[in-house]
Order: structure tokens, then sequence, then C-alpha cells
């Protein structure tokens, strides 16, 4: 049986790595997913992906940072799926360096992806969650909805070179504890899943040349060092970094029938790493 049959379900950044296995596991279950990445290729591939194994996926592209993106991405879900029930706030990437070499455009980067744009989305969502919710209630329905908030380790507990990151990450922890308390009585769960080391792009070694990917006409560098990616693995209890569709069942976790009366909660999906 599938537990999303019916579901709508946004995911933002999932054109590559953890969000697309988030979008497939979401369209595995029965959601209809509402598809974003920063690019249209990969973005539109997924879509393309949940089609081919018999599920519904549109696209909305583009950057979560863009002023009436959030706007668009509800209004999108809505206006072609007919509502909304879950959430994933998963778009981001990291923009490293120690604090005196830090600018203020990195650091206020890593707000607008990681905390910013998660904001806007909800506060878009706002109102046709409320109407919904109010229209199940007199007809005596309770029906939950899901946000999941994709946050980090490194919010928990920081991470040296990340102070713009774990920054934005934490206080992404505090949007979520907040929310769960305006939407309770809209029956929303609202809940956060921390990452530990996920083998990603952006996670892989860095060899003799540093890769980098583009953001908004950014280079920006991507990888750890060879090094510490061996230290992680020998700090992780379970041995070794998780893959991506290990992630993505951390997040389908929140998203499922099972954890209607769990909300305000934070799960580091880690392999054990408590650091």
């Amino acid at each position: 049986m599938s537990k999303l049959k019916g579901k709508v379900a946004l995911v933002s950044g999932s054109g590559r790595g953890i969000g697309r296995a988030i979008a497939l596991k979401l369209a595995s279950e029965g959601a209809r997913v509402v598809v974003n990445d920063l690019d249209a290729e990969p973005g539109d591939a997924v879509v393309a992906e949940i089609k081919a194994m018999g599920g519904e996926a549109i696209a909305v592209n583009g950057s979560v940072t863009e002023a009436g993106f959030a706007d668009r991405f509800v209004g999108s879900a809505i206006e072609q799926f007919g509502g909304l029930d879950i959430i994933v706030n998963n778009a981001g990437y990291t923009w490293d360096s120690t604090i005196q070499k830090m600018t203020d455009e990195q650091f206020q980067a890593m707000l607008d992806v990681h905390l910013v744009a998660p904001f806007r989305i909800m506060r878009a969502a706002s109102e046709p969650i409320r109407v919904m919710a109010k229209r199940e209630a007199e007809a005596g329905r309770e029906v939950f909805r899901k946000v999941v908030n994709i946050s980090s380790i490194a919010g928990l507990y920081g991470n040296a070179g990340q102070a713009s990151y774990s920054s934005a990450k934490a206080s992404l922890i505090g949007l979520t504890r907040t929310m769960c308390k305006e939407w309770g009585r809209y029956k929303v769960n609202v809940n956060c899943v921390a990452f530990g080391l996920i083998n990603t792009r952006l996670t892989q070694p860095i060899e003799s040349q540093q890769k980098t990917i583009d953001v908004a006409g950014r280079d920006i560098k991507v990888g750890v060092q060879p090094q510490m990616l061996e230290a992680m693995g020998r700090m992780i209890p379970l041995g070794r970094g998780g893959t991506p569709e290990e992630a993505a069942d951390a997040v389908y976790l929140f998203c499922a029938p099972e954890s209607n009366y769990i909300s305000g909660q934070v799960i580091v999906a880690g392999g054990g790493l408590l650091i």
C-alpha cells in the first residue's frame, strides 16, 4: 500500500543528490511531487524519472532565493494538483571560509538559501494550509500535513570553516520549532532532519584539482579533503558515510502517517556520528 497516495509534495533542490532521492522516495509511496532545481535540466530529468515509474510530477525550476519563487512554487502545486500536503525544504550548498576570510556576501548567501528561502516557502503556504485545514475541520476530518526542514550536524554542533552554514542550519531548527507551535492548530507536523556525512557531489574527496559548481554565476568550491573524510569515517559508528537514499529514508519517516503525533523534533541521520 502506498502510504502517501493522493498527497502533494514540494521538494526544493530535488534535481540532484539527496533532493532527487527524496523526490523519488515520496513518489514511490504515491505522492505527486513538485520538483525544483536551480538548473532546468536536472529538475526536468527527475520529473521524467518519476513519470517513468508511473508517478506524477512537475518541475518548478529556479533559485529558491529569487523574489517571487516561493509563491510560484506553492502556487504550482495547488494549481496543478489541487492541494499541498508535504513541504521538504532541502535546497542548499556550502560556501566555506574561516571567519577572518569570510565576506558579507558569503555569510548572507548561506542565510538566504538555508533559512530565508524555507521561511518564504512556509509563509507562501500558510494561507492555503489555513484554508484547507479550516475546511477539513468543519467537515469533521483530521488531516495531517508535513513539513521537513533539512539541517545538519554542523547546525547542532558547529563546524570549523562553516560559521555561515552552521548559523543558518542552527537557525532553521529554531524556525522548525516555532512553526510546530504556530501550525499545530492546522494539524501540521513540522520536523527537522540533520544530516551527517552523506556521500554526494558536495562531499566528494578533493583530488589534484578541486571541483566547483556554478551557483548564480559564482564558482563555488565543493568537496572535502581526503584526510578529513577518512577521519570522519573512523568517527562514524556505522563505519561509513550515508547514501542519498538513506538520507531520503530519514526524511520519509517524518512524511509518513506514523509520524502524525510527532512535531518539533530533530533527528540526526548520521550513522551515529555525534560531534
